[in-house]
């Protein structure tokens, strides 16, 4: 061949073939596809092990699901030891016990009824410290301020009896009234309101 198309000299030229950018692209777009869907079910795996973080509320949904608000309640109407009657009787065949122990209660505001020995129904028969007695309607008044004079003394009711008298029946178990400052420590905790954890609320 001559003119311009003369080849000279001792090498010929190579023919490349034509780059196909477009199937690189491809494999570009197509592997970062891969490695996407890849990375994201990795991240569901590892929330599905460790349970995933719950995200943290708004300051006043907090506020509003706090189970830990508590409410106050109303102190309970208990009677002034200066408005009991109290009788006190011994179940003891030891002597003195009932008057002296009625000569402390007195000491302390209590109202002193009937002194002597208990009846046939607990004569010999209380084994503990004492026994308070009183009508249904001193379960939950005047037996709860005597009892803070007597640790460990059992109450009990008499649906049948009338009036507003209870009794301090002393028992075997019977050493001597609470000191008065733990009485009176105890009684001041009756009368004071109680908080009590308000209902639970659904978040």
């Amino acid at each position: 061949m001559g003119g311009q198309y003369r080849i000279t000299g001792d090498k010929y030229p190579r023919m490349r073939r034509p780059r196909r950018r477009g199937r690189l692209v491809g494999l570009t777009v197509a592997s970062a596809a891969v490695l996407g869907v890849g990375g994201w079910g990795t991240l569901q795996l590892i929330d599905v092990f460790t349970g995933g973080d719950d995200p943290a509320p708004a300051s006043g949904t907090k506020a509003a699901c706090a189970d830990t608000v508590s409410r106050t309640v109303a102190p309970k109407p208990l009677p002034a030891p200066g408005t009991i009657t109290v009788n006190v009787l011994n179940a003891t065949t030891r002597g003195g016990l009932a008057q002296k122990t009625a000569d402390e209660l007195k000491k302390r505001g209590f109202k002193i009824g009937e002194v002597g020995n208990a009846t046939e129904q607990y004569d010999k028969k209380v084994k503990g410290a004492g026994v308070l007695l009183g009508p249904a309607t001193a379960l939950d008044t005047s037996l709860p301020v005597l009892g803070v004079q007597l640790a460990g003394a059992e109450h009990r009711t008499d649906p049948a009896r009338k009036g507003s008298e209870v009794d301090l029946i002393i028992g075997d178990g019977f050493k001597d009234l609470t000191r008065k400052a733990d009485a009176d420590r105890a009684l001041t905790a009756l009368a004071e309101p109680e908080a009590t954890p308000a209902p639970k609320k659904n978040c």
